[in-house]
């Protein structure tokens, strides 16, 4: 089974190609409002790396939010179009569980822009729901969910944990689209959460 990962939710743009479950070749490159413009080359480049064609891809693995309006589109797109022209599974993750991975408990922080933040706690590839959090409001939430911290650590003045985004994407657990044309991304506004 191949497997293409995509993900352009936030700042960085991370593809991975995988042969039942293992890495052939990927990239997690920080193109924060350049994924759009790298995200083909970059796709091209890795399968001819492995000397694969889109054909040859077997099932579509994508993040589906939160992060930037533009930017959780470009993978969604390019995911929806191909799956649904060549007839092939297209599975969906949230960006925290990319950032925390099977991890056994962790935070994920996010900047959301005007002093929010996008905030998840993190058990084994698992959240219950993802919240946006006034930044303020970042040091109780972490108080009550004890955990490795990943993300954004600056916006607490708070050392991160680097992710390791080609592993993570492969681990953690998926849901599986059945329809396809149906799939949009997972914003968030200012008093939302959302369950997964």
């Amino acid at each position: 089974m191949i497997s293409l990962c995509m993900d352009s939710a936030y700042k960085n743009l991370v593809l991975g190609i995988y042969r039942n479950d293992v890495l052939l070749d990927g990239i997690s490159i920080e193109a924060f409002k350049k994924q759009s413009e790298t995200i083909f080359v970059e796709l091209n480049r890795l399968l001819k790396n492995v000397k694969l064609d889109y054909c040859d891809i077997d099932r579509f693995i994508i993040t589906d939010g939160p992060g930037s309006y533009t930017g959780i589109r470009i993978a969604m797109t390019i995911a929806k179009v191909l799956a649904s022209q060549m007839k092939k599974e297209l599975y969906c993750i949230s960006t925290m569980q990319l950032y925390a991975g099977m991890d056994e408990s962790a935070n994920v922080v996010l900047d959301a822009r005007s002093k929010r933040a996008y905030v998840a706690h993190v058990e084994k590839g698992i959240h219950d729901c993802i919240q946006i959090l006034n930044v303020e409001d970042l040091p109780s939430f972490l108080q009550e969910h004890p955990g490795t911290l990943y993300g954004d650590g600056y916006l607490i003045n708070q050392q991160e944990t680097k992710s390791d985004f080609l592993e993570n994407f492969i681990q953690v657990p998926m849901r599986k689209i059945e329809n396809i044309h149906a799939l949009v991304p997972q914003y968030l506004k200012e008093s939302d959460s959302y369950k997964v």
